[in-house]
C-alpha cells in the first residue's frame, strides 16, 4: 500500500511540476517568485520561524539588515521558488540554459587544492540554489560527491539520483556515510557536505553560530583531521544574470595535539565560511530552518 501511495505521490508532482518545465525560462522564474511570495503568505509557521532567527541574529549584532526582518524574508522565500522553478526545469533536463548561467570564481583555488595529490573536502550550506551549487561544480569543474538524506519516497529519490549522475554526482547517503567518504577521498575524489543545519548532540560540537550557540555539525571537521584532506568553502549566490559560485582558499586546519579540541576549533572554523556568507547574503540563506533548538545553555 505504501508503495501505491508513494507513486500516486510522485505521479502528482509530476502533474504540477511538468508545466512548470515547459514554461520559457523567463515566464518561469517569475512564476517561481510569485510561487515565494504565496508560501510567504499562507506558510505562516516557517514564516514566524524564519522571521524570528532573523530578528535574534540582528538582536545579536550577528548580522546587519538594511531593511526589516520581514522583507529580508519575504525576498528569501521569493529567492526559494525562483530556485525550486530552476531545479524543475535541470531535472526534466531542461536546465541547460541555467547550468550555463552559472559563473564559477576561484578555480585556481580548486587546482591548488588537487595539486596536493588527495581528495577534497568542500563545506557548503543551505545557501542561494545549493542544488544548483553541486550540479554547476559537477558540470562544469569535476564531478564530486554529495552527502545528503534520502527522499523518503524512492520514485522521488530515484529521479533526484539520476539528476545528479547525469551531472556528474553521486549521493553518499548519511547513514553510514563515514565510510563511503574516507574511501572516497581515498582514491581522491572529491566530497561536498552541508554543514549548517542543527544536529543531535552525537553528530556535533557546542559551538556558536550567529551569535547563538547550538551543536554544529562536526563531521567535516573529524574527516579533516583523519585524513588531511584540503578543505575548500564553496558557496552560490544569485546575481541579475543567473548565479556565481565563489571558491575559496584553502582552510588551514588546526593542528591542536588534542584531537577533541582540534575538532572543536576546526569545526568553528568552518563554521564561519558560512557565517561570512549569511552575512554578505542575508536573504538567501534557509532562515526557515529551526537551526537553535536542540542545545540549552545552562
Amino acid at each position: 500500500m505504501r508503495r501505491v501511495l508513494w507513486l500516486l505521490q510522485f505521479l502528482l508532482v509530476l502533474l504540477v511540476t511538468l508545466p512548470v518545465a515547459v514554461l520559457p525560462f523567463r515566464i518561469a522564474l517569475k512564476l517561481g517568485e510569485c510561487l515565494g511570495g504565496l508560501l510567504f503568505f499562507f506558510w505562516g509557521s516557517r514564516r514566524r520561524i524564519a522571521i524570528g532567527n532573523l530578528e535574534g541574529a540582528v538582536a545579536r549584532n550577528a548580522v546587519a539588515i538594511d531593511s526589516t526582518p520581514e522583507q529580508i524574508i519575504r525576498e528569501n522565500f521569493s529567492n526559494l521558488g525562483k530556485s525550486f522553478v530552476e531545479v524543475v526545469k535541470i531535472y526534466y533536463g531542461l536546465g541547460d540554459r541555467i547550468i550555463r548561467s552559472v559563473e564559477i570564481r576561484g578555480v585556481e583555488q580548486f587546482l591548488k587544492a588537487r595539486e596536493k595529490g588527495a581528495g577534497i573536502l568542500v563545506i557548503t550550506g543551505h545557501c542561494g540554489n545549493w542544488e544548483l551549487n553541486a550540479l554547476a561544480v559537477a558540470k562544469k569543474l569535476a564531478g564530486l560527491n554529495i552527502v545528503a538524506r534520502p527522499i523518503d519516497n524512492p520514485y522521488l529519490n530515484r529521479l533526484i539520483e539520476r539528476t545528479r549522475e547525469k551531472y556528474g554526482s553521486s549521493v553518499i547517503y548519511k547513514r553510514g556515510a563515514l565510510k563511503r567518504i574516507l574511501s572516497a577521498l581515498k582514491k581522491k575524489e572529491i566530497v561536498a557536505i552541508l554543514m549548517d543545519q542543527s544536529v543531535v548532540s552525537s553528530e556535533g560540537v557546542v559551538a556558536e553560530f550567529l551569535g547563538k550557540k547550538d551543536y554544529t555539525m562536526k563531521t567535516p571537521a573529524v574527516i579533516a583531521v583523519k585524513t588531511g584532506a584540503p578543505v575548500l568553502p564553496a558557496f552560490i549566490k544569485r546575481t541579475n544574470g543567473g548565479h556565481v559560485i565563489e571558491i575559496g582558499e584553502v582552510i588551514e586546519l588546526d593542528a591542536s595535539a588534542d584531537a577533541e579540541e582540534a575538532v572543536l576549533r576546526n569545526t568553528v572554523n568552518f563554521s564561519k565560511r558560512v557565517e561570512d556568507y549569511v552575512r554578505r547574503n542575508p536573504a538567501e540563506w534557509l532562515w526557515i530552518h529551526r537551526r537553535w533548538k536542540r542545545f540549552q545553555d545552562g
